[in-house]
């Protein structure tokens, strides 16, 4: 019978694991060889993978790719990804190759401002909460001074700070809104860390202020934290041809054909929420892997951008193409808010390599890398779609990782690979293939 496994966090690796294995599997001792065989050589970098994270009891593996001949803003790049779904990394680098010839990938950062909030609840008439905002405000800025000189000698810092009125929506509920430059750094830790200390200024200036009397004097602080949601934070990527430039044997169609389809499929993602989905999705799938090779946090980024592709109130596609003048053009603009210092893009050895890869990019420059994978992604998903179809080759793709389960052989792994090149790939196709091969052997 399990029993819960209390001070699990104080144990050691060893004891962690041990304890696991007794109450969670039926065969121990494999458990714990499993565990254990991914643990690297090194002891030194295996202590600091272990300090990424909590409770860690081993390393889990992901495949780290690139996309090689990203030409961008005229420069050619290649571009590390870390993701387990090889026909993404195969989707970008054909985009890639593909654009290589028409000019290439081309990306702007519109802006790189970030925000933060401090909630809280305080019952009396705001205007009279807004004078007192404005006699305290600069008071409010220069204690935070001790932490914010540093990213101000690199150009950064809080940029604003607003008092916001939501009582509308909740009952005594105002904001004090922050808007902060954090230069190469993601800058997470710095904005929540410059917020608490507003709030507590803010507090303690409150319940000591004549401006107010008793009952005004009581303010309750909520929480004081950084929005994930930076709408200031701004790129955009895009490609553009000559309609007829599109010509490509691959297609299968004339070039103003597929233009008009491909136009085509991405308007539906503005106006269906359940391809929209999908699409952004898609979208994400390159931008994901990149920020994931790059040690910096996807799931800021696509909570982020998904809550931007619902902006206006409905849930759209994130891209967008346009036939205007003979031109093919589409475009991809999001917010992405990443760093090139700091956090794991400093500690983890990948991402270090990772940003050695691409030159040592400034955030802004990686923010342009980011966005146009992921509008490569878009252009290659879309294309398929349009065309032959996503699944011939997303399962040639995938046909890897059916042989794999099967424990096909080398031999099993070249015939499968011949047989399937015009046959239609399913487990079940496979596994009848290998089966009835080793049959007649």
């Amino acid at each position: 019978m399990k029993t819960p496994m209390n001070g699990f966090s104080k144990l050691s690796k060893f004891e962690k694991i041990d304890l696991v294995v007794k109450n969670y599997f039926s065969d121990s001792d494999s458990a714990r060889v499993q565990f254990k065989k991914y643990w690297h050589d090194d002891e030194s970098l295996q202590k600091t993978i272990d300090e990424f994270s909590e409770n860690t009891l081993t390393n889990f593996l992901f495949p780290m790719g690139v996309v090689p001949n990203l030409l961008l803003n005229g420069e050619l790049l290649c571009v590390p990804m870390v993701i387990e779904e090889s026909s993404v990394v195969a989707a970008s680098a054909r985009s890639a190759n593909f654009w290589l010839s028409r000019g290439g990938f081309h990306a702007e950062v519109i802006s790189t401002v970030k925000s933060g909030q401090v909630h809280f609840i305080w019952n009396g008439e705001t205007s009279k909460l807004a004078s007192f905002f404005e006699k305290i405000k600069t008071e409010l800025i220069e204690e935070t001074k001790p932490l914010t000189e540093n990213m101000e000698k690199r150009g950064g810092g809080l940029l604003s700070l607003e008092l916001i009125d939501r009582t509308i929506d909740e009952p005594g509920y105002y904001q004090l809104f922050a808007k902060f430059e954090t230069k190469e750094a993601m800058g997470a830790n710095f904005i929540n860390s410059v917020l608490e200390v507003i709030g507590k200024t803010f507090r303690e200036k409150i319940s000591t202020a004549d401006h107010f009397n008793a009952s005004e004097r009581d303010v309750q602080i909520v929480m004081s934290i950084l929005s994930n949601y930076t709408p200031e934070c701004l790129v955009r990527a895009f490609v553009e041809c000559d309609i007829s430039d599109l010509n490509d044997s691959s297609l299968g169609m004339e070039a103003v054909e597929f233009s008009e389809k491909f136009a085509r499929a991405v308007r539906i993602s503005k106006i269906d929420v359940t391809r929209a989905t999908t699409h952004n999705k898609g979208i994400f799938n390159g931008i994901d892997a990149v920020v994931v090779a790059t040690g910096n946090d996807y799931r800021a980024v696509e909570a982020c951008g998904h809550a931007y592709a619902a902006r206006d109130g409905q849930y759209r596609g994130l891209s967008n193409v346009s036939l205007e003048n003979g031109k093919f053009r589409m475009t991809l603009e999001l917010p992405l808010s990443v760093g090139t210092v700091g956090g794991l893009t400093s500690l983890h050895p990948l991402s270090r390599l990772s940003l050695d890869m691409l030159g040592r990019p400034t955030a802004p420059e990686l923010m342009k890398i980011i966005a146009s994978i992921g509008l490569a992604q878009n252009f290659g998903a879309v294309r398929s779609l349009v065309t032959s179809g996503i699944q011939k080759g997303h399962m040639k793709m995938h046909l890897m990782n059916i042989l794999n389960h099967l424990e096909a052989s080398e031999e099993e792994r070249i015939s499968a690979k011949k047989h399937f090149e015009e046959e239609v790939i399913s487990f079940k196709a496979v596994r009848e293939f290998i089966s009835h091969n080793r049959n007649y052997v």
